[in-house]
């Protein structure tokens, strides 16, 4: 009823073009509690929809911040039939990416020395380390604890947050959707919306209650309707807000001329008068004493007139409040009660409200539902504001003791359903409180054990802040809702502060680390809560790699409740990323004493026995997780690891095969078991796997260069390189992918580019022993000897124990005649394998042009009998016995030689190519040019690559200053193979 000139204002803007320059685009309908502005907009809304291809959309209080209320949008006008599909799908790649951070935290990571696996989820919670810039002002008392938090460190922890980021998520893309996800998001939305707006004449974006939704919307609406930052808004769609406050000028100032406010006062007297008419409230003295019980309010006219039974002498005292005439109005005194219980709850569905009413009203439901402060929303119901905090205050005041009876029994009936929960998900707090249905119940119980005791059951409510913060910023403002709220309707100020100040923490770029800085200096908190909040604060080091601080809030942790068992579970994981392996063992042991069915500790304990190579144990734990939960998939994965060390691959795919049924978007067990099928030579299977690695994400640089690998395996040179330079693409900082195209270049013989990439990856990592390995290799090939041995021992400085460094060092020495230097450097790497017989039989080389022929025969008899089946060796041992003057010797080496080349030779593949080099230097070390001529064509036949070639030419050359008696038979098979290098 009324508002006349209100509908009036808004149906009129359907008869204009929105081009014009005074098009009324975003309205503003503001009014206090009751006045009727939901009731308007709904109705500007159904006006909207009478109109000719108007699609509209509606929010609420519901959402709780900007993505939600474009989710919000997507829904309504996706059931309009227009979908924002490239929005839906983008929000659903932010979720899959926030899913891979939640479930990065369970995932086994390498330990110290371990090669760099490829775990692409941070932890959605690592928001702890950052966010206490400009605190002070907004958090009460926060001055008291900020200038303890060292600042440097805070942005230290920003800087670790987006390296480990990129490290996991492999994504610059990826990681900026983490991070930011309005960035990624809200172009898309408005390129969607634009689409939709040009199909349709008009669009209309209805946003309610915005007294509360504003704090967190104002700045994404006010960018998406004036900005440019996500895009340009199209002129034919409006925005519609509404709420009790004015729009905030800090955020708005610049546009309030832009805005049609449109302000909602109480009813005229004929307003009022008519609406009691359409009730049959006609008679004077009831007209009346509704306009002064209701001060025209629209709300309680028309809750008054709905529930007047006919009559003014029925009304009573008129200095009673509206609301308490309204339930003295009603002649079923358990229905008043009824309508009183219903008020307690934040909303009602039908299982509550037979929870709390009598026994007798239990069927009334329809009735509750039908009251004019109701409102019906998807099955349950909800009190308009103005009538609950009347009721509130009402049975708060009048029984305490009632009061809080009723609040515990609630509180029970919502722990009752949580439980329900639990029975099916398990009781590990972090996974409960990613389901929704669980958090609903969880927050609604909390809500009601704080009004029933809000001294009490503050510690607990604070102590879920924790969790709260580990799920999005949108939970964390619900709880501080939930805490401010009850501060609210029990008038208690510790719980208004408390809601406050979690809501400002909510408004930080990172609020983790404020709320955990609020809990650490809490003097509500008690020592559960605190070794809570520390346990946390130490996950969120250990996930950005700072384990030095997440060990000393583990400690801290434990010394609060050295018997509960997360906080020793944490400190068993800490000590396992520290490498301090019977440490963790010590600590996970405890967690598991304390709560024999804590799976994480099982896991955490079995990864670490893995590190210690005691296999059995790590078995027994790993099995023992798997147990409490069956669904565990990083378990099976990390199983799957020790099948691997003890090379029981069959057993290690099983593991990997059921770990990706649970989860089949697990990249980390993908790329294992990919890289597994590799180290089986089962190339096809591994390129499948990182096909799907690539295909779940496209911006996986680790799944790229490793696929690389395999099509470098394959010999698809081209192949391999196209991924290589998509890695270096996705990630110019990934070191590894940036050294692997600098091998597969220099195996391509282009050496300068592989120099300049070796150089870019030592650029990246100084320490990154094996590029300046290969490095020195380029510099060899393009005859820079000095750069190359410089690059050689700056190799072994950072790793002495680098066996193929000090051989390809001794080789460079041997060839630039340093036959001493040569021979120390073989010397070394046989210290560190005595079982290389390529070190062996390359000092053995060095020693017979030292003229040394005892140790010469002394190291190649030994390389005969590590490997009696390598022709090489026994070739080898042939020269060195022919040099020293033992003919005898040397034919029955020759000819074993032959034997097994020949044998080989019929073979197929890399393998037959080695043979054919063998039997080509055999034959010349033989004197015989002539076979060597034709094994040389049937060589060249085989179309091996150039390295062979080249290897060829190097063992021809080396062979002729072993034996120069070789040399008239070595020119002319040497002349025929540079030829053919020439013409590849």
């Amino acid at each position: 009823m009324g508002r006349r000139g209100e509908l009036a204002v808004f149906r009129e803007t359907f008869a204009r073009d929105p081009e014009e320059a005074d098009f009324p685009y975003l309205f503003h309908v503001r009014g206090n509690g009751g006045v009727g502005k939901s009731t308007l907009v709904r109705q500007w809304e159904s006006t909207a929809r009478e109109q000719a291809s108007v699609v509209t959309a509606y929010v609420d209080d519901e959402v709780h911040d900007a993505i939600e209320a474009m989710e919000a949008v997507s829904a309504g006008l996706g059931r309009q039939g227009h979908p924002l599909k490239r929005f839906d799908k983008q929000l659903t790649t932010y979720r899959q990416r926030r899913h891979q951070a939640e479930s990065a935290a369970s995932a086994p990571q390498p330990g110290p020395g371990e090669p760099g696996a490829a775990v692409p989820s941070p932890s959605s919670t690592v928001v702890a380390q950052m966010g206490l810039a400009g605190l002070g002002a907004l958090v009460p008392g926060a001055a008291l604890f900020t200038g303890a938090v060292d600042s440097q460190q805070v942005a230290l922890g920003a800087d670790r947050v987006r390296a480990m980021l990129n490290t996991r998520l492999r994504s610059h893309d990826d990681v900026q959707l983490v991070m930011n996800p309005l960035t990624g998001l809200a172009p898309v939305f408005l390129d969607d919306l634009a689409d939709v707006a040009e199909r349709c004449e008009r669009v209309v974006l209805f946003f309610d209650v915005y007294e509360r939704t504003g704090p967190v919307l104002d700045t994404w609406l006010r960018a998406i309707a004036f900005g440019d930052e996500y895009g340009s808004l199209p002129v034919n769609v409006q925005i519609v807000l509404a709420g009790q406050l004015r729009l905030d000028t800090r955020v708005w100032g610049d546009h309030l001329g832009q805005v049609t406010e449109v302000t909602l006062e109480v009813f005229s007297e004929e307003e009022a008068r008519t609406l009691l008419s359409t009730h049959g409230v006609t008679d004077e003295p009831s007209v009346e004493l509704v306009l002064r019980l209701s001060g025209r309010l629209p709300l309680l006219v028309d809750m008054l007139a709905r529930s007047d039974p006919g009559g003014g002498a029925a009304m009573g005292d008129p200095s009673e409040t509206a609301v308490e005439r309204f339930l003295k109005w009603e002649p079923d005194p358990e229905r008043r009660e009824a309508a009183l219980a219903c008020a307690l709850p934040l909303q009602t569905d039908e299982d509550i409200y037979r929870a709390v009413v009598p026994e007798s009203a239990a069927g009334s439901y329809a009735w509750l539902r039908g009251l004019a402060f109701v409102s019906p929303q998807a099955g349950r119901c909800r009190y308009h504001d103005v009538v609950r905090a009347a009721m509130l205050r009402l049975q708060r005041t009048r029984s305490p003791a009632r009061w809080q009876q009723a609040h515990t029994r609630l509180g029970d009936v919502f722990r009752q359903r949580r439980l329900a929960v639990e029975a099916d998900l398990g009781t590990d707090p972090e996974e409960l409180w990613k389901e929704a249905v669980w958090r609903e119940h969880r927050l609604n119980e909390t809500y009601h054990r704080l009004c029933a005791n809000p001294r009490t059951a503050l510690p607990d409510a604070l102590r879920q802040s924790a969790y709260a913060i580990g799920l999005d910023v949108a939970t964390l403002r619900r709880w501080a809702q939930i805490l401010g709220g009850a501060g609210l309707d029990t008038d208690a100020a510790a719980l208004v502060s408390w809601g406050e100040r979690l809501e400002a923490a909510a408004e930080q770029e990172q609020p983790g680390a404020v709320v955990l800085t609020l809990l650490l200096n809490a003097s509500e908190l008690d020592a559960a809560g605190r070794a809570l909040a520390y346990t946390v604060r130490a996950e969120e080091h250990r996930h950005v790699g700072d384990a030095g601080s997440s060990l000393a809030d583990c400690e801290a942790a434990v010394a609060l409740t050295p018997d509960a068992a997360r906080p020793h579970a944490g400190l068993g994981e800490t000590y396992r990323v520290l490498g301090r392996y019977e440490e963790a063992v010590a600590s996970c042991t405890r967690a598991v004493e304390i709560d024999p069915g804590y799976a994480l500790a099982f896991g955490s304990r079995g990864d670490a026995y893995r590190n210690l190579g005691r296999h059995d144990e790590a078995f027994a734990d790993f099995a023992r997780a798997i147990e409490i939960d069956l669904r565990y998939a990083w378990a099976y994965a990390s199983r799957a690891r020790v099948h691997e060390a003890l090379e029981r691959h069959e057993e290690a795919l099983a593991d990997y095969d059921r770990a990706l049924e649970i989860d089949p978007s697990y990249e980390w067990a993908i790329g294992s078991r990919a890289q597994l099928f590799e180290r089986m030579g089962s190339y096809g299977e591994a390129l499948a796997d990182y096909d799907r690695a690539v295909e779940i994400d496209p911006q996986y640089a680790w799944a790229y260069g490793s696929r690389a690998r395999v099509h470098e395996a394959l010999e698809r040179q081209g192949e391999a390189l196209a991924d290589y330079d998509r890695a270096v693409e996705i990630d110019p900082q990934y070191a590894w992918a940036v050294g692997g195209r600098a091998r597969l270049k220099k195996d391509m013989g282009r050496l300068q580019e592989a120099v300049a990439d070796y150089s870019r990856a030592v650029e990246i990592l100084p320490d990154y022993a094996w590029a300046f390995q290969g490095r020195a290799q380029a510099y060899v090939a393009l005859g820079r000897p000095d750069e190359a041995l410089a690059d050689f021992t700056r190799a072994l400085d950072l790793r002495p124990g680098y066996g193929w460094a000090l051989g390809s060092r001794g080789e460079l020495y041997e060839r630039l005649g340093r036959h001493e230097e040569a021979a120390a450097d073989f010397t070394r790497a046989i210290e560190i394998d005595p079982t290389s017989d390529w070190a062996l039989s390359a000092r053995s080389r060095v020693y017979l042009r030292l003229g040394r022929h005892e140790d010469a025969l002394a190291d190649c008899a030994r390389t005969v009998e590590i490997d009696p089946q390598d022709g090489w060796n026994r070739m080898l041992y042939g020269v060195v016995l022919r040099a020293a003057g033992e003919t005898t010797g040397a034919e029955a080496r020759f000819a074993d030689a032959l034997r097994l080349f020949t044998a080989a030779a019929a073979g197929t593949g890399d393998a037959a190519v080695e043979a054919h080099q063998g039997l080509l230097l055999l034959h010349c070390a033989l004197l015989d040019p002539d076979r060597a001529a034709a094994v040389c064509e049937a060589l060249i036949a085989l179309g091996p690559g150039g390295d062979p070639i080249r290897e060829t030419i190097e063992d021809l050359s080396l062979l002729r200053t072993l034996s120069p008696e070789a040399g008239p038979g070595i020119e002319p098979v040497t002349r025929r193979l540079r030829e053919t290098l020439r013409h590849r």
